[in-house]
């Protein structure tokens, strides 16, 4: 009865979310509520709650924090040589800025953190998709696709998970894996091309000087993480991009803009590296770095206490926006792991793998772990479901490493799923509803799992 309930719980969120019945948050908190009445557990509501948040409470500080610093840094300037050169890229087709929306995606990635990753994608290339009508859902789907596929790096999360689970090397999982994952990215570039040839279908090829006469001089942009609205410049304000006819103007970011400190710049950038490389090295706890960075910043770059407090404000809806996400989802968490729901769906599907599939185990995981990781939490699938299938897979001859291999192919697609708190990130920036980006990102980012996961079987590696 709790597996079918765990499935109607799930089915029942997915159904009222893309059909936009509900809103996710509403839809995250009222539906686990109800299913834990069903289920005949409501008087423990509150203890799952409280568990989930528990839980989920030092994610949401680091989203916090790292929206007002990665904010900060989009203010002052240090990320507006990478928005030149994408713009550069791109000028005004859309095949072009669909693919580099997926090549800065993947690069950004590299730091290991979806939040990050998403802040600075969509701060690039918004304007560009707005200003040019280009599908949104497009620059997200793109863009969390990347990501999945970058997110397996041993400093992500899924690669260091299923190596502890398995008590195995993180390098002996990643590194035969490297081929594979390659081909996924490769994938998702070409997917990009093919998207972004649909756009240029759809809207053409513009000059710039067309692009701006679409969009007046006086329009707003996004300009960052929550950090308000500037006016685009006027033709001609265009400093520091280079000097093709018409493209003066035609940016993301306001180069004049009264945040900018440029005499910090180097300041930022050494900010920025020691941030990330303590995160990767783990002195500090990931939270605790955040915090420590966004009060450093704030404090270097905007010394005196108004100008503090306006970047706070400045940054405040999009904190709140994510960080209500995230505990809202704390308690779709809560109820699916308190209720059991999560570890009867979990026996029922290894017990319903037949016989004949056990030599073939680490291929069946990569199979379950698309599902199963949209589903779940990765903790949920690396610490509670990957033991009992490489338990299942060693009883055929099937090695461990190989089950942990195959586990990390769902990530493309996990991504995007409604329990990862980054995801709304995406979607809260862009100002996408989350249905649409389920409605669209889901069948392709399936598929580029199923890639990663092919590609892994024709190499041998698994």
């Amino acid at each position: 009865m709790l597996t079918i309930l765990g499935f109607a719980m799930i089915a029942t969120f997915l159904v009222l979310i893309m059909l936009k019945k509900m809103s996710p948050i509403a839809a995250l908190v009222l539906i686990p509520a109800l299913f834990c009445v069903f289920v005949g557990k409501g008087a423990h509501l509150g203890d799952y709650v409280i568990d989930g948040v528990t839980g989920l409470a030092p994610t949401a500080a680091m989203l916090m924090f790292a929206i007002v610093y990665f904010g900060v840094m989009i203010d002052v300037g240090l990320f507006d040589p990478v928005v030149r050169g994408i713009l550069r890229f791109c000028k005004a087709d859309p095949l072009r800025i669909v693919v580099g929306t997926a090549l800065l995606a993947a690069i950004v990635s590299l730091d290991g953190d979806g939040s990050t990753t998403f802040m600075i994608t969509v701060s690039a290339m918004y304007p560009l998709y707005k200003r040019l009508k280009m599908s949104m859902v497009v620059m997200t789907g793109v863009a969390a696709m990347a990501n999945g596929v970058m997110n397996t790096l041993p400093w992500g999360g899924p690669t260091a998970r299923a190596a502890t689970a398995l008590k195995l090397d993180a390098s002996d999982i990643f590194v035969p894996m490297i081929p594979a994952l390659a081909v996924g990215l490769l994938f998702v570039l070409v997917l990009a091309y093919v998207l972004g040839r649909r756009e240029r279908k759809r809207l053409g090829v513009l000059t710039l000087d067309e692009a701006l006469v679409e969009a007046p001089a006086t329009e707003t942009v996004l300009v960052g993480a929550g950090s308000g609205r500037t006016p685009a410049p006027a033709a001609g304000a265009g400093a520091g991009l280079p000097e093709a006819p018409g493209e003066e103007g035609f940016q993301g970011l306001d180069p004049e803009r009264a945040t900018l400190r440029p005499k910090l710049y180097w300041f930022n950038v050494l900010l920025t590296v020691a941030l990330l490389t303590a995160m990767i090295m783990e002195w500090l706890p990931i939270p605790v770095l955040f915090l420590l960075g966004a009060a450093l910043a704030l404090t270097v770059n905007f010394p005196h206490m108004p100008d503090q407090k306006a970047r706070i404000a400045a940054h405040a809806e999009n904190v709140l926006n994510v960080s209500g996400m995230v505990f809202a989802a704390a308690v779709f968490t809560g109820v699916l792991q308190g209720t059991g729901m999560v570890d009867h769906m979990a026996e029922w599907l290894v017990r319903n793998i037949p016989d004949g599939m056990g030599p073939h185990m680490a291929l069946v995981t990569g199979v379950l772990s698309i599902p199963l990781t949209y589903f779940m939490s990765n903790d949920g699938f690396y610490f509670g479901i990957l033991p009992v299938l490489a338990e299942a897979g060693q009883a055929h001859g099937v090695p461990a490493v190989e089950i942990a291999r195959a586990s990390i192919a769902g990530q493309p697609l996990h991504m995007s799923s409604p329990l990862v708190p980054a995801v709304y990130v995406l979607v809260g920036m862009a100002k996408v509803e989350f249905g649409d980006h389920t409605r669209f990102v889901v069948k392709w980012a399936a598929l580029t799992s199923l890639v990663v996961l092919g590609a892994a079987a024709v190499f041998g590696i698994l």
